[in-house]
């Protein structure tokens, strides 16, 4: 961790407070009692995992678990916590049918003794630590995750979206000439983006039991599937939350992740997934260096649509900004192998936009077509906006533009 953090790398754990194994060199059954899990199976056997699930209502335990979590961002300097299945905690019905679970004391399904030892964690966590996050893998509607547990939350500085993940990888696998029956899958997120403080997740879970690698999810030919993929990473860089990314994602692997096996680094001799790892580090290059794309991620203020009804098109276009206006960043991306030209786009100010990025160019193994370097703006309202642009939309491309 100590050399990571030399080389500006920060380091978040996965850390899982959920359930522990059963194996006998475990914490079952550890003094020859249940001290760590509930002695009824229907509260501290998971049936899903084979795993114990822990007594969250003992203090011991929480303390244990308090104190676990503190001694990693103590003595090891972790950046943050990654807290693994929060939903398996916090409903006692979670992954049981009718009569294998026990209700809390209001008849109800919630795990109150659960949800109470999760507020006292980040309580914790964030006294004694302010600058780290804890982020919650919690894939159910459950409010206020990463609220402050005065306010109600569970406390989480940042929650994983799995519906954005959901929608987005749904989207991507369908052909092209079909995604326009489908726009909402990309433009839904935007009702409760700003409900939680949200990671946009690309994980292992997505590429692992025969789901196939990011890449291998990708319609059409080898061409298109990575403009594809170059095209829904700069969408994910594009929507505001924060970005995760599995490795092996950034260069495109065939193959769907193993433990057992290295990662194919030998690929990156191939130009098309040198390509994309050279999108993916000019993606990270500008995400940091742009406020406009970070600094309003959890706040509304920081993004708006231009247009998200195109679907015919399957073209959506939006601004993101910062907490100046004197950036703006524009977005527009075509989800169709079809080039456009001429594709008028409204513009809140006058002006010459930047061409900053664009997935299409030859050096991420794209096509080559896009704007020379940027566009002026045009004094024609258009999208509601006072100014517009006339754009080339290269194939299965996403483009930034910056004014």
């Amino acid at each position: 961790i100590d050399y990571l953090h030399q080389r500006g790398v920060g380091v978040i754990l996965d850390w899982v407070p959920s359930h522990f194994p059963i194996d006998e060199h475990g914490l079952g059954f550890f003094d020859g009692t249940h001290l760590y899990e509930h002695a009824d199976s229907r509260q501290g056997y998971h049936p899903e995992w084979t795993s114990y699930i822990f007594n969250y209502g003992r203090k011991e335990v929480q303390s244990f678990l308090i104190s676990n979590a503190l001694f990693w961002l103590d003595r090891y300097h972790v950046d943050g916590l990654r807290v693994d299945a929060v939903a398996s905690m916090i409903y006692l019905d979670y992954a049981r049918n009718d009569g294998e679970w026990i209700p809390n004391k209001y008849g109800g399904r919630e795990n109150i003794e659960a949800i109470e030892f999760l507020r006292r964690l980040n309580e914790a966590v964030y006294r004694y630590h302010p600058d780290v996050q804890t982020i919650a893998e919690e894939s159910t509607a459950w409010p206020m995750v990463s609220r402050p547990s005065y306010l109600g939350g569970l406390g989480f500085g940042l929650k994983w979206d799995m519906g954005w993940m959901h929608d987005t990888l749904d989207y991507m696998q369908k052909d092209p000439v079909h995604r326009r029956f489908h726009q909402e899958k990309l433009t839904f997120r935007m009702l409760y983006a700003f409900h939680e403080n949200f990671v946009l997740p690309l994980s292992h879970d997505e590429v692992v039991y025969g789901k196939g690698s990011l890449l291998d999810k990708m319609p059409g030919d080898d061409w298109q599937k990575f403009a594809n993929l170059r095209a829904m990473l700069g969408y994910m860089y594009a929507q505001p939350a924060k970005k995760m990314l599995f490795m092996g994602g950034e260069f495109g692997q065939w193959r769907e992740w193993s433990h057992d096996a290295s990662l194919e680094w030998n690929l990156l001799q191939y130009s098309p997934h040198a390509g994309v790892h050279k999108w993916v580090e000019d993606l990270n290059r500008y995400y940091r260096g742009e406020p406009a794309l970070y600094e309003l991620d959890c706040d509304p203020a920081g993004f708006e649509w231009i247009d998200c009804g195109d679907a015919e098109g399957s073209v959506v276009s939006l601004i993101r900004k910062g907490k100046s206006t004197s950036t703006l960043v524009l977005v527009v991306c075509n989800f169709t192998p079809v080039p456009r030209q001429g594709y008028r786009v409204g513009a809140p100010r006058g002006g010459f936009w930047r061409e900053v990025l664009n997935s299409d160019a030859g050096e991420y193994g794209g096509s080559g077509m896009g704007n020379h370097g940027g566009v002026d703006a045009a004094a024609e309202a258009h999208h509601g906006r006072p100014c517009s642009l006339a754009l080339t939309l290269p194939p299965l491309a996403v483009l930034f533009f910056s004014s």
